[in-house]
């Protein structure tokens, strides 16, 4: 009886330690809503890319993913919040090109380091930039204007949204491969500065396809070549620059999702296998094509990781010959 008495105790007592186990285990991932934080405004490009994902990607995983917008600082603002958040899987960025491959070349204070404190975890679109010129030179293609540029130094001038933004970059790097020189006027945005092309007052920017294009149907701009390899599906008309003349030439705006360093391995792995997922859906893949997007899908999160460190070094060089002084 003794010894019954003291089996049935060990079988209480085991079981009480596996209930107790049961309980302390981790609970499936996701068990509470998912945030996705946007360093730029409701209604950029971005903004909208990361609603379009969320809202699939939200039924997909059974729970609600919030956007929460957080401006500043060139998109560095959010990226600096997320690299400080608990990096539990909860948190997370879509970053565009800029706050980790530009800014941390332009400004000297940013609160994170890019190359140290995220988890890449995929790549979501591709955002080619279109060459634009206005009526007045009679610029009509990109021969022309390189053949202009070169036997008139700083005769012709290009506006950006900024020093030091991909719009001021991508025409330096495009300066140095062709021998020109060209003078810059920087503005505070993407209206002003193509207002004042149409207008004539500067003669030429680099700006997204989804943004310059209709100038271009419209007839109000030339739309002389695409920044990156392949034509764009908004613009199958304008040849990239690739084919005339640059091979090398194949630089645009990324979009990408990062988690805090140090997120566990298999959330990384889950969030980049829903990420491709929602990518391949086509009603998905559709709406963010109409942004002017190219929907790009990273074979796994190590590969989207060393796509953003190759940028990080080509946009640093970019920036440190251009003489961008940094903020």
């Amino acid at each position: 009886m003794t010894h019954g008495y003291l089996i049935k105790g060990l079988l209480a007592t085991a079981m009480m330690a596996l209930t107790a186990g049961a309980a302390a285990a981790p609970a499936q991932y996701p068990a509470k809503p998912i945030t996705i934080v946007v360093g730029f405004p409701p209604g950029t490009s971005t903004d909208a890319v990361a609603r379009i994902l969320a809202n699939k990607m939200s039924k997909d995983l059974g729970q609600p993913i919030i956007v929460e917008n957080k401006p500043g600082v060139g998109g560095s603002l959010g990226a600096g919040l997320v690299a400080k958040a608990r990096p539990d899987g909860y948190t997370l960025v879509l970053s565009a090109t800029a706050p980790m491959n530009i800014n941390p070349h332009v400004y000297k204070s940013l609160t994170y380091d890019a190359t140290k404190d995220f988890e890449p975890i995929g790549q979501t679109t591709w955002l080619p930039y279109v060459l634009v010129t206005n009526n007045s030179k009679g610029l009509k293609t990109f021969k022309d204007l390189i053949a202009y540029a070169k036997n008139n130094p700083e005769k012709l001038t290009f506006a950006s949204i900024g020093k030091g933004t991909t719009s001021h970059l991508l025409m330096e790097l495009l300066m140095k491969e062709t021998g020109t020189k060209m003078v810059h006027v920087p503005y505070s945005g993407s209206t002003q500065s193509q207002t004042d092309v149409i207008g004539g007052n500067v003669d030429m920017t680099f700006d997204t396809v989804v943004s310059a294009m209709p100038h271009v149907k419209s007839g109000k701009l030339n739309g002389l070549a695409v920044s990156v390899a392949n034509r764009a599906k908004l613009a199958p008309d304008i040849p990239t620059i690739q084919e005339q003349g640059l091979p090398n030439f194949n630089m645009g705006a990324w979009l990408g999702v990062f988690a805090p360093k140090g997120t566990p391995r298999d959330i990384v792995n889950q969030l980049h296998t829903e990420l491709n997922r929602t990518l391949s859906d086509k009603s998905t893949n559709d709406k963010l094509v109409a942004l002017g997007s190219e929907v790009v899908m990273s074979e796994t999160p190590e590969a989207f990781g060393k796509m953003v460190q190759e940028n990080y070094d080509t946009w640093g060089n970019i920036v440190k010959e251009a003489g961008v002084d940094q903020k």
